[in-house]
């Protein structure tokens, strides 16, 4: 039984806590340290579901407050899976509803893949994901809210050959164009760009610029630095974290490196905060999806432990999402088993740094 969970930050006690602000929380789900400094709350998106398995959530902030999105069904691949989305309206996450399915015709239906929502500066809020049996034959859809959330407009399928953004959220950059960090799998794992300047009616490609028989590469995540500097960072087949960096606004990218973070072969995701610094979520291991951990760099080249979010051997916590709010507060929502979506709300200014030696997450 999994019960709704929420844990304000204001104990020290090191044990895990059996009852948070909000509600209770189950002991399955106790894995956390009650005194890892910046870690606010965490909750679950939903107790229960019209679908047993879900997976690869998203999240972003809207005039209205918090929006996520995943892919639930039978299991992934399954013909039944669809996106399903939640808000958080005063203080609580509604029920999930799906918001696209791959329908094709009434005796047809795909499953549908990896949402990814994003609010840009001006325009609706945008909804891709993917349609088709497997991510070799995919194709991009995309489809609209003018209300932050509560009804779309019919989906409408990208251009051939884009994708949009393959599982982590674009960024807008200072003219207005929308960079999506996107990659491909069926002729060897590879990392493209695709940029928009007409919210997603017309596309340009940047890429391939990986070779994958020497790094096989996808689902980048793009961050910002000075002087019209981006960086990639993203999953690898290699056992660690990849990085790339371009000097002119993601036109050009060098040579695709990698990174001392290791990498499970799972997706990761990683934002700019505000003050400069940048904050990675990602699986601190170079097998399996646990634990998952918030590591935080000021120039994207050196990384220092912040929080450990999950650590349980054998289970499965992944494909997380990030996002700072407007009130400066950083958001992650991740998978739980691939039966829940957890959601976690931290604050940067209140992590406690500790340096890691070579990749190696200080004990």
């Amino acid at each position: 039984m999994f019960i709704y969970l929420c844990r304000m930050m204001l104990t020290a006690r090191k044990t895990s806590l059996l009852v948070a602000a909000l509600g209770l929380l189950s002991l399955e789900s106790a894995t956390l340290s009650a005194d890892q400094p910046g870690l606010l709350m965490e909750e679950f998106v939903f107790e229960s579901a019209p679908f047993p398995e879900c997976h690869a959530s998203t999240i972003v902030e809207t005039k209205e407050g918090l929006v996520a999105a995943w892919f639930g069904g039978k299991q992934e691949k399954s013909p039944d899976v669809g996106i399903w989305l939640s808000r958080h309206i005063d203080g609580k996450w509604t029920a999930p509803v799906e918001a696209a399915n791959g329908v094709q015709n009434p005796s047809q239906r795909f499953p549908c893949w990896n949402p990814v929502l994003f609010q840009p500066r001006q325009g609706p809020l945008m909804l891709f994901y993917k349609v088709g049996p497997d991510p070799q034959s995919w194709w991009g859809m995309l489809r609209t809210s003018s209300d932050d959330g509560k009804s779309w407009s019919n989906p409408r399928r990208l251009p051939e050959n884009i994708l949009g953004p393959v599982k982590n959220k674009p960024v807008q950059l200072a003219n207005g164009d929308i960079l999506c960090a996107s990659s491909t799998e069926q002729a060897g794992w590879q990392v493209h760009f695709e940029r928009t300047a007409d919210l997603g009616r017309t596309w340009k490609t940047v890429g391939p610029i990986n070779q994958p028989d020497k790094i096989g590469a996808i689902q980048p995540s793009i961050l910002f630095h000075p002087g019209h500097r981006l960086q990639a960072v993203g999953r690898t087949q290699q056992g660690r974290i990849f990085e790339t960096w371009s000097e002119d606004n993601g036109q050009t990218w060098d040579k695709m490196t990698l990174t001392e973070l290791p990498n499970p072969n799972s997706g990761i995701d990683a934002v700019t905060l505000r003050d400069g610094r940048q904050l990675l979520v990602y699986n601190h291991s170079a097998k399996g999806r646990s634990p998952l951990n918030i590591a935080v760099s000021v120039d994207g080249k050196h990384w220092q432990a912040a929080l450990t979010l999950e650590d349980e051997p054998g289970k499965e916590f992944s494909y997380p999402a990030v996002i700072q709010t407007s009130d400066g507060l950083a958001h992650v929502v991740y998978t739980w088993n691939r039966r829940r979506i957890k959601h976690v709300a931290v604050d940067p200014g209140k992590l406690e740094l500790k340096p890691m030696e070579n990749g190696n997450w200080p004990q």
